[in-house]
């Protein structure tokens, strides 16, 4: 059960937002175990998001959180990607991307805790 929540500067269409939705979708599977069965998302475009003191270029910061633990190299390969969909989606650099993981086995869904 991961959840990405993408905040991002660039202003996207529905069309842009389903796309990253959709690879998004796709790149979880990157963590063993993790799908876009179990997979939340949420896209915020059009935030005000400073970088090195600046928001003249696309911006964007990423959390994901997971319901367990991986590996870094998982992490990396993760990161890679998604800096990938955000740069080939939302013509976002990579080098303006902050990719933030979190672990943690208290998930709570339905009423009960995992």
């Amino acid at each position: 059960m991961p959840f990405i929540d993408v905040k991002t500067s660039a202003q996207l269409n529905s069309d842009k937002i389903e796309q990253i939705k959709s690879e998004l979708g796709r790149a979880i599977s990157l963590i063993p175990g993790k799908s876009e069965n179990w997979l939340m998302v949420n896209i915020a475009d059009n935030c005000s998001l400073y970088f090195k003191g600046a928001d003249s270029k696309n911006t964007a910061f990423v959390n994901v959180s997971v319901f367990g633990e991986t590996s870094k190299a998982n992490c990396e390969n993760l990161t890679a990607e998604i800096c990938k969909i955000l740069e080939n989606s939302a013509a976002i650099p990579s080098d303006r991307v902050y990719v933030k993981f979190e672990f943690s086995d208290l998930w709570g869904y339905n009423g009960f805790m995992f």
